[in-house]
């Protein structure tokens, strides 16, 4: 059988395995979906090492120790930010406005996955889709196909060892662009996770189905005067040489204000930066880029060193990044294009509009709404910055690359970054769970539909508490009327001739139990905790208690099976 036809027909029993295990996965408990997760978890940090070797074997992009730190990323950064998201049943309750929320999985994610970040791309889209309990079934970059599939099986077989049904999580072994396509139309495709060139993302986009794409990261760092220069300058090559900048997020230019220039750049060449100039600067520009006048991808991925000789630039063996001072932006000026590469355009500006200016240029030629970095102390240069810069992620005093996915700062851990509408993306956010499922939303009638007034509505538990509190008043009257304590009514009378010739004395203590139980019950609630675990709701049982939780309280599944089976919770809005 032809090849296209082989991965097309792999496309469509894949699909359909995978929409057969979710149909059973999507019942599941969060019980049953933490433990599967934690075991793709560890899966990923046991063999974070292995597969990054085959990684870089099979690619040829970026070196070993950075994969192997963004496989750890994938698996145990991105499981830890998630286990507190609710994405199972009833995640969120507004008892003033009387609606509910209760998440739903989506059903089968195709994801389209690249070959700068195969490996950790794919951990990290294996467990943001099963944390919502979907399935999902991965199309490798072609020229990554054998590492991203070996990802896949450690994590597929750790996943159904751990309870997960079989087919929940798969790839294609025989990726072709027919297989790509059958699997994002497949009828039984839910949603397009996508990250991988504009081609393919505008594909995902096309395809019919619901898409989550990404878009290119031309990323401009500006150090402005008032920064640490030294800092700046160390956090802008961690970012741009971590895994000869293969991340879309690693910054591509440096804009440094004048008066700090010369500072900035003695910086760079004590951190290992080598200075393009004259002759330097014109082969690394005619290495950079192809005879279209685009991105010659030889260079993506490349060591500093290994791209210098391919320029035929004399460089020391230990050059972490080579830097070119660039006098423009666009297709004519090569250095200022994404370079996906540990290559660097360097330019000076007056200040910080000036600077502001030349940011939103770079980020228009390629990079509109993904990420910026800033170096500044001046809190009114980083608001103007917030307000006038179309890029989703500003970073500050961080390396961008690594401040972007979330490493360096507390954005969701992602490998997925959107770009907004600026950038031709859905979404503006860091892909997480919350991405892939869906909210059914439970809402009850509060006005009616003549006009805007509240419906008259009887509070279920003021109907459930009239008996109680006739009877309370009735054993308060009949004690009151036996003191001849204030004037009786006729309509009190019976209750007082059923108290019979009794004594005028207080009656038994236990008549006051519900008396005493209301008015513990009209007591302020106390303050919701922070934190419940599993042996908290033991502890609350054993003492008879119930403990306070709201939306923010973070409850271990344990906790929440056992809690609710007990009735233990008191959910405040």
């Amino acid at each position: 059988m032809d090849r296209d036809l082989q991965s097309i027909q792999e496309s469509r029993r894949l699909v359909e395995a995978a929409h057969a295990a979710w149909k059973t996965f999507e019942e599941f408990t969060e019980a049953q979906v933490e433990p599967i997760l934690r075991a793709m978890c560890d899966a990923g940090v046991s063999n974070a090492g292995k597969l990054a070797e085959l990684a870089v074997e099979e690619t040829g992009y970026g070196n070993v120790p950075d994969k192997t730190a963004k496989n750890l990323f994938g698996a145990k950064n991105v499981y830890d930010a998630m286990r507190a998201m609710r994405t199972i049943g009833i995640v969120n309750e507004d008892k003033e406005n009387r609606v509910f929320e209760v998440a739903c999985p989506v059903g089968v994610v195709a994801a389209i996955l690249p070959s700068t970040n195969p490996t950790s791309t794919a951990i990290y889209k294996a467990l943001i889709a099963l944390k919502g309990r979907n399935a999902i079934v991965l199309s490798p970059h072609p020229s990554a196909a054998r590492c991203i599939n070996e990802t896949i099986r450690v994590l597929a077989e750790a996943a159904e060892a751990a309870g997960a049904p079989p087919g929940i999580l798969s790839s294609l072994t025989m990726p072709t662009m027919p297989a790509t396509q059958e699997l994002m139309r497949h009828a039984k495709t839910a949603l397009i996770l996508a990250t991988g060139g504009p081609g393919l993302v505008r594909a995902a986009y096309s395809a019919g189905k619901p898409a989550f794409g990404v878009g290119p990261g031309n990323v401009p760092a500006y150090i402005e005067r008032s920064a640490n220069v030294a800092r700046a300058v160390e956090d802008v090559l961690t970012g741009k040489c971590f895994d000869n900048g293969t991340l879309c997020s690693s910054e591509q230019a440096l804009i440094a204000d004048a008066e700090i220039g010369d500072r900035v750049l003695a910086e760079l060449q004590a951190n290992g930066a080598y200075l393009c100039r004259g002759e330097d600067r014109q082969r690394l520009e005619r290495t950079i880029r192809n005879a279209r006048g685009t991105l010659d991808t030889a260079i993506v991925g490349q060591s500093a060193v290994r791209i210098a000789e391919m320029a035929g630039i004399d460089v020391p063996s230990d050059t972490r990044a080579l830097v070119g001072e660039a006098d423009g932006v666009g297709p004519e000026h090569p250095l200022s294009m994404e370079k996906l590469s540990p290559v660097l355009a360097f330019y000076t500006v007056r200040d910080w509009r000036e600077g502001c200016r030349l940011c939103i240029d770079i980020l228009t030629f390629g990079g509109l709404g993904h990420s910026l970095g800033l170096h500044s102390n001046d809190d009114e240069v980083i608001r103007q910055f917030a307000l006038r810069k179309p890029a989703s992620r500003i970073c500050v005093n961080t390396p961008a690359a690594l401040g972007a996915v979330g490493h360096t700062t507390n954005l969701f851990p992602s490998m997925t970054l959107g770009c907004g509408a600026s950038g031709g993306n859905i979404t503006s956010d860091n892909i997480s769970p919350l991405h892939l499922i869906n909210l059914k939303r439970v809402a009850f009638g509060v006005r009616s539909a003549t006009d805007s007034g509240p419906v008259e509505t009887r509070s279920p538990t003021a109907a459930s508490d009239r008996p109680r509190r006739e009877r309370i008043t009735a054993i308060v009257d009949g004690w009151l009327d036996r003191r001849q304590i204030g004037a009786r009514t006729d309509e009190a009378a019976p209750v007082a001739a059923a108290a019979g010739d009794a004594p005028a004395t207080a009656p038994p203590l236990e008549d006051y139990s519900e008396i005493e139980t209301r008015e513990k019950a009209a007591e302020p609630p106390p303050d919701p905790v922070g934190f419940v675990c599993e042996d908290d709701v033991r502890a609350a049982s054993r003492a008879n208690r119930r403990i306070a939780v709201d939306q923010k309280t973070i409850i271990t599944p344990a906790a929440r099976d056992l809690g609710e089976s007990l009735g233990i919770f008191d959910r405040t809005s």
